[in-house]
């Protein structure tokens, strides 16, 4: 296994507006929702070390646990180094409604609520700013524009540096990027998940915007330590995703198998083969792609860093690409309910 031991990563701009971020962003969600009971020691811990190690991008959403996320952020950012602290960022994600009892209600970009949200997020993350603020889904009910332009007046007013979008298509990135630059696309990319290929992921190139891409590892299923005979804790995402279900997942897992062949051969994990294959895509050798690896603990972060020192030649894309072909796996990234909310997948 490769283990990343440098104190300073590689840097990569988020398209030609944004910030300049490290090769790898840390998602914190997992640390507050959807994968079960997560220890909090462990996960301040898990971000102090991935500052230590030269991580800037610390990706959230304010519905990660109704602002438990934000405040665990926080609370690692304050106890963090001072240099460490000044050189994250924070990436967030607004709109998404929550019921008491901890399900999704809808979304909600109107102007006054995107104002709303971020108002809270600057006092749950003790911050004047934030880096990069984006919606979660796009609101069926209000224009892109409208939301985008809202965001827009808080960079004016000096509360948000960058605007980002989540999960859009690319008719809608070009109307959002006619209002205002636009830094970056958070989307769901991996070897797995290949949909952004085809539109808009050149449209997002054309337009000189980024991606931050989530799900590298397609939570955890191509990460080589899922398997088929695992109980999940109430409430973990996966219970309900239909690539873990039944036949989905033996079949998904007879994929793991063969990249864990092509992974041994170079003498690393399938972790790291997974996250290098999404460091690897595109021109400038994936310059414009920053994937966020979602590690909750300080071995699988440790992991994930070491995909930084994994080189992956001609040779190595082509036995990669024949072991998971695209379009191989079986079922959809989530439950049809959810299908239905994403932007880029019209």
């Amino acid at each position: 296994m490769t283990t990343h031991t440098k104190t300073s990563i590689p840097t990569r701009p988020l398209g030609t507006t944004g910030p300049t971020v490290s090769a790898l962003g840390l998602g914190c969600m997992g640390m507050s929702a959807l994968y079960g009971e997560a220890d909090r020691a462990e996960s301040i811990a898990t971000i102090h070390a991935a500052l230590d190690a030269g991580v800037t991008l610390l990706d959230t959403g304010d519905f990660y646990g109704m602002g438990h996320n934000e405040l665990l952020i926080n609370e690692a950012l304050r106890t963090a180094p001072a240099a460490a602290r000044e050189r994250a960022l924070t990436s967030v994600k607004f709109g998404a409604l929550r019921t008491m009892e901890g399900g999704f209600s809808g979304i909600d970009g109107r102007p006054a609520a995107v104002k709303n949200f971020l108002a809270y997020s600057l006092q749950r993350l003790g911050t004047d700013h934030i880096d990069v603020y984006r919606i979660a889904r796009v609101d069926p009910e209000v224009p892109i524009e409208e939301t985008v332009g809202a965001i827009a007046e808080l960079v004016e007013a000096g509360h948000v540096k960058h605007i980002g979008l989540s999960e859009v298509g690319a008719d809608t990135l070009r109307r959002a990027a006619a209002v205002a630059p636009i830094a970056d696309l958070q989307i769901e990319y991996s070897l797995i998940s290949r949909g952004i290929e085809d539109k808009i992921l050149p449209t997002a190139r054309e337009l000189g915007i980024g991606v931050t891409a989530y799900g590298v590892l397609s939570r955890g299923l191509i990460s080589g330590h899922f398997t088929r005979d695992r109980e999940l804790a109430p409430g973990d995402f996966r219970g309900f995703s239909p690539r873990f279900q039944g036949e989905n997942l033996d079949r998904n897992l007879d994929l793991v198998d063969r990249l864990r062949a092509v992974a041994e051969a170079k003498g690393v994990t399938v972790a790291q083969t997974a996250i290098a294959w999404v460091l690897a895509q595109g021109p400038r050798h994936g310059a414009d792609i920053v994937p966020l690896v979602g590690a909750r603990r300080r071995d699988r972060l440790a992991e994930a860093l070491g995909a930084l020192d994994v080189t992956l030649d001609a040779a190595d894309l082509a036995a990669i690409e024949q072991a998971v072909p695209a379009d191989a796996a079986v079922g959809a990234r989530y439950p049809e309910s959810q299908m239905a909310h994403l932007d880029s997948e019209r």
